[in-house]
């Protein structure tokens, strides 16, 4: 009887709604949302309540929504027998040098690196240990981000860069800090936030914070737009010197975010002798980003990384000069692309944090974001599992390499660090313009140069015709006779 009344009061309920939608005019209606949703999106509308809310610039995790990239419309091209597929994929090098020229390279296991994300910036000290306890699980490096040296980071990383940043705090860019690194890498901007510059304010910096980055109470962590004296080609090339002076010949790396001046920023780096260039490209993610920064400034990524190794080679020093790419590189299928358009490495951030929170996010939500846990501002992060984050960092790591080594392996290379644009085929025209690589509706270019070129209709018409005349080809397939010639005129057609 119950169930008979709330079923009927649900009916009715229901009906009247679709009636109301049904006859209300449409500039009435509630279906105005739906439409309205379609124009202004889910995005677009938060983004709007936030600015409305705060009256100042709005930071939003991880960088821009847009995918701008088509790693989609690159495919690789597998070998069967006119070229074999490597025979044990056990055999396959995953290993990396960085800056070969450099005194002192950079030697991992796999090229797979994570990124500079800072403690106190944008992580929680934990975060920053897990981190380095996974790039030391897996055989690469982490970055201290645009933040001051963790000495329980460093302690847990077996490679470690140390990011010269824009950082205005007392404890920075000090060598006692940065003779502790394996790769310097100067950083004069980046693909989420190009050298717009950033701050943290006092209310957010506990003690801790305050005495690992030397700040006093109640003074902001303040990042710069440029970096301290560098502000010329000369004054770069002075700190490059520098810097190899005094850690005894480590790799120096210049990081930027993506640009169409993307070849003129490279030149000064390469006459300022830098080791390796990191490219940001505008995929890359950032704690807090700034939307327009994010969503509206920079070159994408394969745009970037497909430009700079072209001018790398255009200059002879693709063997001589290391490149990193980094910006939006989420899966085996991104690294390994960009390897192929010339990248030495890539770096990951993003992902990295998605990988590293794994199964732990189930303490946050649906009351907060997985972020909560890693975040130097979350109100979760004390709970991290530093050894379950890092273990399972360690081991998206090692499936996405183990993951290249098959795609290696399908291509018939004995090393990651042998996949080349050649091993690459385009599905649009625009893809194809883009990389350089060849169209996958169109005959291999080295191919076409090595066929014989195909009989044009009318002329195989001509030469069956003359068979018959002179009785040759009588068998199967030539036909003799009337209907002869329409029989053929068919053929040739299909």
């Amino acid at each position: 009887m119950v169930g008979r009344i709330i079923s009927g009061i649900i009916d009715k309920v229901v009906d009247s709604l679709l009636l109301k939608l049904m006859r209300d005019p449409y500039t009435e209606n509630l279906f105005e949302l739906v439409s309205t949703t379609m124009k202004v999106t889910p995005l677009n509308l938060m983004e709007t309540v936030f600015r409305c809310e705060k009256g100042k610039a709005i930071g939003r995790p991880f960088g821009s929504t847009l995918h701008m990239s088509p790693w989609d419309e690159l495919k690789f091209n597998p070998v069967y027998l006119h070229q074999l597929p490597t025979a044990e994929k056990q055999g396959i090098k995953t290993d990396i040098t960085l800056g070969p020229a450099a005194r002192k390279p950079l030697r991992l296991k796999i090229p797979i690196i994570i990124t500079g994300m800072s403690y106190g910036g944008a992580l929680s000290k934990k975060a920053k240990i897990a981190l380095a306890k996974a790039s030391t699980l897996a055989g690469t490096a982490t970055n201290t981000g645009e933040g001051a040296l963790l000495v329980e980071e460093r302690e847990e990383a077996k490679h470690y860069i140390y990011q010269y940043h824009r950082g205005l705090w007392p404890h920075g860019n000090k060598e006692e800090f940065y003779r502790l690194a394996d790769m310097i890498e100067i950083q004069v901007g980046q693909g989420a936030q190009a050298a717009a510059s950033q701050s943290t304010p006092a209310r957010n910096i506990d003690a801790e914070f305050r005495e690992i980055y030397g700040l006093q109470r109640g003074e902001d962590m303040v990042i710069a737009s440029r970096l301290k004296e560098v502000e010329t080609p000369a004054q770069l090339e002075n700190l490059v010197r520098r810097l190899k002076e005094e850690t005894d010949g480590i790799p120096v790396a210049y990081k930027f975010g993506a640009g169409h001046y993307l070849e003129k920023e490279m030149d000064i780096a390469i006459n300022a002798g830098v080791d390796v260039i990191v490219i940001d490209g505008a995929e890359a993610g950032s704690h807090a980003g700034q939307p327009l920064l994010s969503d509206d400034f920079g070159l994408p990524t394969l745009y970037a990384i497909t430009r700079a190794a072209d001018h790398l080679t255009r200059k002879g020093l693709k063997d001589k000069i290391s490149l990193i790419a980094s910006g939006g590189l989420l899966n085996p299928g991104h690294f390994l692309k960009a390897m192929a358009l010339g990248a030495d490495a890539v770096y990951i951030g993003t992902i990295a944090i998605m990988a590293l929170v794994y199964t732990q996010f189930i303490e946050t939500v649906p009351q907060e974001p997985p972020t909560e846990l890693v975040l130097f501002t979350g109100k979760a992060k004390e709970e991290l599992d530093v050894d379950l984050a890092a273990q399972s960092l360690a081991n998206f790591l090692k499936s996405c390499v183990d993951e290249m080594v098959l795609g290696a392996q399908a291509l018939g290379k004995e090393s990651l660090a042998d996949v080349s644009r050649e091993d690459l085929v385009a599905l649009t025209r625009e893809a194809a313009e883009i990389t350089g690589v060849d169209l996958g509706y169109r005959l291999h270019e080295r191919d076409a140069r090595n066929q014989i070129e195909p009989l044009k209709p009318l002329v195989a018409k001509q030469l069956i015709i003359e068979d018959e005349r002179k009785g040759v080809g009588t068998g199967a397939g030539v036909g003799v006779g009337p209907g002869a010639g329409d029989h053929h005129d068919m053929d040739v057609r299909q």
